[in-house]
């Protein structure tokens, strides 16, 4: 039988923070109460020295490669060579010098070495006691200065500073957006944002050998635009951006690695802006991932990740000592166990000025216009609904405020009308209420393209608008923004249903003239009706497109636009080239493409994702209304059979379809009618 009694401090690759947060001390007794080929029994005795502690992790490395194959009295997770055992709902109390085992069973082969050190809620176990050095840096905030709450609800409404410092490349310029400046910051914060929440990448700008320095010019620049978000009298939110699957990712095979160069990044940022306002939050990793792990890995990496930084930026003291950070679930994502998980780690660290951040891009088959899912419906509500209401009961319930850190639709990484602009409205503004009602901040993705960084000016205003409108009042809506009316037909009278959101009807509005009801539109209820006689002035010579816009003004929040437009049949051509830019010729006729239907001819889906028929905009199909094509990219050809003919079906907003014939064959495409 091997024993040993742990008194040594060899290092894990875990910081141990340098201020004490109370009387910390602990003695492990390590046992290999029996062996075999291939196996053994392990007892683990923990006497606490120190201050009572309730809720225990002691934490080791195998020397060996030894695993944990089964535990009792306690839960362990095995990540490589390194062990986490956590108590179980009955033992997590330990008094001062009180004793709590537990044992295990686990696999060896060559030597069954013990393990060197054990570490208790962070604190080596040494067979001594440590007094304080300081006070506690992870209290409630002294007298006068807000609390993690009080913080983060002064954020609201926050914006990205997207694809600038966060860029891979040779500076902030690499991904096409222009260099910060202070007008840039101060135009942001014109808009009526109150937080800036600053992506930054430090791959390219940090040493790849020990001591993994970061280049002094990068810190200077980041401190720079920090500089220009607090003149502009704006939180400031910065972070470790795409290290996050650059290289962080492989923590679990390049543990020592990337350890030390997540504490050279957060030492370095911790010290520079250890005197700065308490304004400036840090946020520990930006969508934490982590390469051939479960989840039950990935929990424990992250985990350990979190630890370190509270434990690097706490250390360094100054303002970092009730400096509010703000840490990650797996994946940023608000599944029910990541928020359990990271829940956890924030009760084990015990510490008010810790704030939790998750990001939503929607119910993903709408936000990236997949599988037939076009419209802003129910299904898509509920899930914003279910995601926040999660975060909530989870966190902000708890007193540990949320912040929505990205937001937004992933289709816009394709292209900003991937969603059809009425149902993103809808989107936009039940996001923007509900997040208000759960006392959520959100702070919107930005990239570039939304807000100008040349001109200042959105790129959508009316977006904007009912963003703007949401941070503090509902909007109405209605069923539909569009109002498609034949070029040929006979004009009718057109009925919409008001989603009036807790306003009421003012009126109908085209330009700035109020339209008069009873004669241009009546009203009954949630139903707007506009008459035929009103529709026929608007059409006029009945050309193609939009022919006005009417405004439905309600009593708060913005108005709603109905566009008015003249249309046919849309038509297509037959076409050959190359599938590496086949484009379908098509005349439009004042129509707009909803969604692309692909089936092979016995039935079956065609094309990438076929799961489903319907097609994903913007990735497998692109209309261009200018040039009157349909492009069908490589993406799409990559997932169709060779030589197979495949049925489009083209639906329309107007509710017109279209449907037309492809045949890739070698790399050549051929589309027909029939």
């Amino acid at each position: 039988m091997t024993v040993a009694i742990a008194t040594m401090a060899a290092g894990l690759g875990i910081l141990v923070p340098s201020v004490a947060y109370a009387a910390e001390g602990c003695k492990v007794e390590y046992k290999v109460a029996s062996q075999w080929g291939g196996g053994f029994t392990g007892d683990v005795k923990i006497t606490n020295l120190g201050d009572a502690i309730n809720g225990w992790s002691l934490a080791w490395t195998f020397p060996n490669g030894q695993r944990v194959s089964q535990a009792w009295n306690a839960t362990t997770t095995n990540v490589g060579d390194q062990v986490t055992a956590k108590n179980m709902s009955y033992n997590g109390a330990i008094s001062t010098n009180g004793s709590v085992s537990f044992g295990f069973n686990g696999s060896w082969s060559g030597s069954n070495g013990v393990p060197a050190e054990f570490k208790l809620n962070g604190a080596v176990c040494t067979g001594t006691v440590g007094e304080p050095t300081s006070t506690p840096p992870t209290t409630t905030p002294p007298p006068g200065e807000s609390t993690a709450m009080e913080t983060v609800a002064a954020m609201e409404p926050g914006w990205n500073l997207g694809n600038t410092l966060d860029s891979v490349g040779a500076d902030e310029t690499a991904w096409g957006n222009p260099r910060v400046t202070q007008a840039l910051v101060d135009n942001v914060a014109a808009q009526g944002y109150n937080s800036i929440r600053i992506p930054i990448t430090w791959d390219d700008h940090q040493s790849k050998t020990a001591p993994y320095a970061v280049e002094d010019a990068y810190l200077d620049r980041v401190e720079e635009v920090v500089g220009y978000a607090l003149n502009a009298d704006l939180h400031v939110l910065i972070n470790i951006h795409h290290d996050s699957w650059i290289w962080m990712a492989d923590m679990n095979t390049n543990r020592t690695v990337v350890e030390a160069r997540y504490e050279a990044i957060w030492t370095e940022l911790a010290t520079r802006f250890r005197d700065a306002p308490q304004e400036v939050l840090f946020e520990s990793v930006n969508e934490p991932q982590f390469n051939n792990v479960d989840d039950a890995t990935a929990e424990a990496l992250l985990d350990d990740l979190n630890v370190q930084f509270h434990e690097i930026v706490r250390g360094t003291g100054g303002g970092n000592a009730t400096r509010v950070l703000v840490l990650p679930t797996l994946h940023t994502s608000a599944d029910q166990a990541h928020l359990d998980a990271l829940s956890s780690t924030i009760t084990a660290l015990n510490d008010e000025n810790i704030a939790a951040t998750v990001h939503f891009y929607g119910f993903w088959p709408f936000s990236v216009n997949i599988a037939g899912y076009t419209k802003f419906n129910a299904e898509v509500q509920a899930d914003i609904e279910g995601y926040f209401d999660r975060a909530y009961n989870e966190f902000v319930a708890n007193d540990i405020p949320v912040i929505v850190g990205e937001w937004g639709l992933l289709g816009f990484d394709a292209h900003t009308g991937t969603v059809e602009q009425g149902e993103k409205l809808k989107f936009f503004e039940y996001v923007g209420y509900y997040a208000k009602q759960k006392g959520l901040t959100l702070q919107l993705w930005d990239n570039g393209q939304h807000f100008n960084r040349a001109t200042y000016q959105w790129r959508d205003a009316e977006l904007y608008n009912m963003m703007k409108a949401s941070w503090t009042t509902r909007s109405g809506t209605a069923s539909t923004d569009q109002v498609y009316v034949a070029k040929t037909a006979t004009v009718a009278d057109v009925s919409l249903t008001l989603n009036l959101n807790g306003t009421t009807f003012q009126g109908l509005r085209l330009g700035s003239t109020n339209l008069v009801q009873g004669t241009d539109y009546t009203i009954s209820g949630s139903t707007l009706t506009i008459k035929a006689s009103r529709l026929t002035s608007l059409l006029g010579d009945r050309n193609y497109g939009v022919k006005a816009n009417l405004h439905a003004v309600f009593s708060q929040g913005a108005p709603w636009r109905i566009s008015v437009i003249s249309y046919d049949q849309p038509t297509m051509s037959a076409a050959s080239g190359a599938s590496s830019a086949f484009a379908i010729p098509t005349q439009f006729k004042g129509d707009q493409l909803a969604t692309m239907e692909a089936k092979y001819a016995d039935g079956s889906n065609a094309g990438p994702q076929n799961w489903t028929s319907y097609k994903e905009f913007a990735r497998a199909f692109s209309p261009d209304y200018t040039a009157g094509t349909i492009t069908l990219p490589t993406a799409f050809w990559s997932e169709v059979n060779d030589g197979q003919k495949v049925t489009l079906t083209f639906h329309f907003w107007s509710g017109k379809t279209v449907t037309y014939y492809v045949t890739e064959s070698g790399g050549n495409v051929t589309g027909s009618l029939t």
